[in-house]
């Protein structure tokens, strides 16, 4: 579930604006599943501008200051969520922690970094949901140490089926501040695709393990 439709337009033209994300059906990735991909996201070179930074953490900060009265805990997933996650936390004079994907091999053998005492009420930050996997996972290790996670922000979702099955059967909320459909109107809207390239990346959001140019 997006906030708004307003931020999540204004999300899309900042991150389309940057090349955070790139949209490029004709000559596509391949991500490290192996899927080949007409749209590359890397939001955390949103971090190098003062404007788009703040506007995004500035959005996640109001909502979920107009949510939680309570006393919380930020928690960034490592590593994209890191930055944006200590920018929420710092609008909202809230600690903040991070967790990273496993147990570090050597020191202490942290997963989560930072203080986190068992019962305390933690919202998640995360740049980036595509399947959920790494980001329930965070989830499931801070449950493990005690906490009580209330809900799960992120930048932008691609909004794939199963993605949300995760997170029903999780019993989760997640909030983004944009998703695919807003991205590829604002894209067409902008002039970065045409409406053939359009309908290349909408066949690809239906089935992204199958999809060829």
């Amino acid at each position: 579930m997006i906030l708004s439709q307003k931020i999540a337009f204004k999300t899309a033209e900042y991150l389309l604006q940057i090349n955070a994300i790139k949209l490029n059906p004709k000559k596509p990735f391949t991500w490290a599943s192996g899927w080949k991909s007409p749209i590359y996201c890397d939001n955390r070179v949103a971090l190098s501008y003062h404007e788009i930074r703040t506007f995004l953490s500035n959005a996640l900060a109001q909502e979920i200051k107009n949510q939680y009265s309570q006393p919380i805990v930020i928690a960034g997933v490592a590593t994209g969520a890191i930055g944006i996650g200590m920018l929420v936390a710092q609008i909202l004079s809230l600690p903040f922690i991070y967790v990273r994907p496993e147990p570090k091999k050597h020191g202490r053998q942290n997963q989560i970094e930072g203080q986190l005492h068992k019962g305390q009420h933690v919202v998640v930050i995360e740049d980036l949901i595509s399947t959920g996997k790494s980001s329930l996972n965070a989830v499931s290790a801070l449950r493990d140490l005690g906490a009580e996670v209330l809900s799960m922000y992120a930048l932008f979702t691609y909004g794939f089926h199963v993605a949300d099955k995760a997170f029903e059967d999780s019993q989760l909320s997640l909030k983004t501040l944009c998703d695919y459909e807003h991205l590829l109107t604002t894209a067409l809207h902008k002039n970065y695709i045409d409406e053939e390239q359009l309908k290349s990346l909408q066949l690809w959001r239906k089935d992204p393990a199958k999809w060829t140019i």
